[in-house]
């Protein structure tokens, strides 16, 4: 009994850290075609405190990635099907670029296919995790946190 008390306190500190997270002045990527999502992404990013740039399709975010200085973006979030470049595409060839601060930049899948066998083509395109769309707040703080903070 006492271990799993242990193990709910712990869970439960958890999940204020996350809740409680600061993320002012992170530089966030959306990679994403739907307008409403990126609506909706972009308001829960900037309330947690993050400074956000929308590209509309992969091929669009590897242009700014390239484009921009290094350590200009502290993470991307890449949806997975988009038109023009697909996010796979567009994470290697993120992955293939010279300057070594861009190719280490955390990217992460937010993709409607929530099934393990996508979050494993999503680890092998160079993606750091795999986040399931509808938008899970909790989830996307937590998996941010664990690679930012």
């Amino acid at each position: 009994m006492k271990d799993v008390l242990s193990r709910k306190q712990t869970v439960n500190r958890a999940a204020n850290t996350v809740e409680e997270a600061d993320f002012t002045g992170k530089k966030l990527l959306l990679a994403e075609d739907n307008k409403m999502n990126q609506m909706i992404a972009n308001v829960i990013l900037k309330e947690s405190g993050f400074e956000v740039q929308i590209a509309n399709n992969g091929e669009e975010a590897v242009k700014m990635i390239t484009d921009a200085p290094a350590n200009t973006y502290d993470v991307i979030l890449m949806d997975i099907q988009m038109p023009v470049m697909d996010g796979y595409e567009a994470t290697r060839q993120i992955r293939k670029l010279d300057d070594k601060a861009k190719t280490e930049i955390p990217i992460i899948a937010v993709t409607a296919n929530a099934f393990e066998e996508d979050r494993k083509l999503a680890l092998e395109a160079g993606m750091n995790g795999h986040l399931a769309k509808q938008y899970d707040i909790p989830k996307i703080k937590e998996t941010l946190a664990e690679l930012l903070l």
